[in-house]
């Protein structure tokens, strides 16, 4: 496994348009990872939903939730 740092000094090597080439790629899969993680959010929050763990709320019970 590299550290940081010696990501950081190779992807210095290469010419500006293959680091953002690199960048972009980073990006999407950066990308791609969060949807992952908000899918697997959703699913359990719906799974909890549906076994009458969450109840549904109204926007003001929510912002007051949020304030106390």
């Amino acid at each position: 496994m590299h550290t940081f740092n010696e990501v950081l000094e190779s992807v210095d090597k290469f010419s500006a348009f293959e680091q953002l080439e690199i960048a972009d790629i980073i990006k999407k899969r950066a990308i791609e990872e969060r949807r992952n993680e908000l899918k697997k959010e959703i699913l359990q929050a719906r799974k909890e939903f549906k076994s009458g763990k969450l109840k549904p709320k109204t926007v003001d019970e929510i912002i007051g939730d949020l304030f106390h």
